[in-house]
């Protein structure tokens, strides 16, 4: 008897995972297909130009993703983002390196600079931004490379902090090179953090797109929305929304969670 309840209690618990995945699928679809009925309830009592239909939208949607000039604004804005967050990656991980090399520069950095970055308000980085460098690429960049760096910085420095002393010490027993330690033990202890780095620059980033461009760009999906709000296109203005949470999506499900896997192994 025992044996049999020993047995069959793996089976039990897979089939009791593989209904609440079900479920929690179940329940996340419908959550979805609840608010696009609740959107198509309330567009029928208001006016287009306020809140226009899932239709008119979706379609909207398809057509900034099969226009040749919407998508090279979709480009122009995807480069932009991926060019942020690799500055703001890299300038993250030097930023906290200091403070790991040069513990002097511990209260500089953490207890200076990082609080500054972190408070000053986005829309700020962006009036400078344009005061600075005008109407161009590098007005958007610098924009959102300022407001993404303590994002990077925390996790940086979290990550070092939480470094295992025990196998640097083990490095430092076996060479006296530094470049080998970092190369050989510090890197790899770093990938999942640098990957979480690099997945929450990312996500805010495809956030901060729009205002960064509503303010220092010709092109880009910010600047297709501001046009759609100067002709009162609100059909526009929530397909070009929707583009970024499309953009953010693919980028992160098909090329940050599959990185992510790869370095937690």
């Amino acid at each position: 008897m025992t044996d049999v309840v020993t047995t069959s209690a793996p089976h039990a618990t897979a089939d009791g995972g593989v209904r609440h995945a079900f479920l929690s699928r179940i329940l996340a679809d419908g959550l979805i297909a609840v608010v696009i009925a609740a959107w198509w309830l309330m567009s029928q009592r208001l006016p287009a130009i306020v809140l226009p239909g899932p239709w008119a939208v979706g379609k909207a949607l398809v057509d900034l993703f099969t226009d040749p000039d919407s998508l090279m604004h979709i480009a122009a804005t995807a480069l932009r983002v991926i060019g942020s967050v690799v500055f703001a990656t890299l300038i993250g991980a030097f930023l906290a390196g200091l403070t790991y090399y040069t513990p002097v520069l511990q209260d500089v950095i953490l207890k200076r600079i990082q609080p500054f970055l972190g408070a000053m308000p986005s829309l700020g980085w962006a009036i400078l931004g344009l005061i600075w460098f005008g109407v161009a690429d590098l007005t958007v960049i610098f924009i959102q490379t300022a407001i993404l760096i303590p994002f990077c910085l925390i996790n940086f420095t979290q990550g070092l902090r939480e470094l295992d002393t025990e196998i640097i010490e083990m490095g430092h027993s076996f060479t006296r090179s530094k470049r080998l330690i970092f190369l050989k033990l510090i890197v790899p202890l770093m990938l999942p953090y640098t990957v979480a780095a690099l997945r929450l620059a990312y996500g805010v980033c495809w956030k901060i797109a729009l205002v960064s461009e509503l303010f220092g760009a010709e092109t880009g999906v910010g600047y297709v929305m501001l046009q759609a709000q100067i002709l009162s296109d609100a059909t526009t203005v929530i397909a070009t929304c929707l583009v970024i949470v499309v953009m953010f999506a693919a980028g992160d499900t098909f090329v940050l969670r599959p990185l992510s896997r790869i370095v937690a192994r």
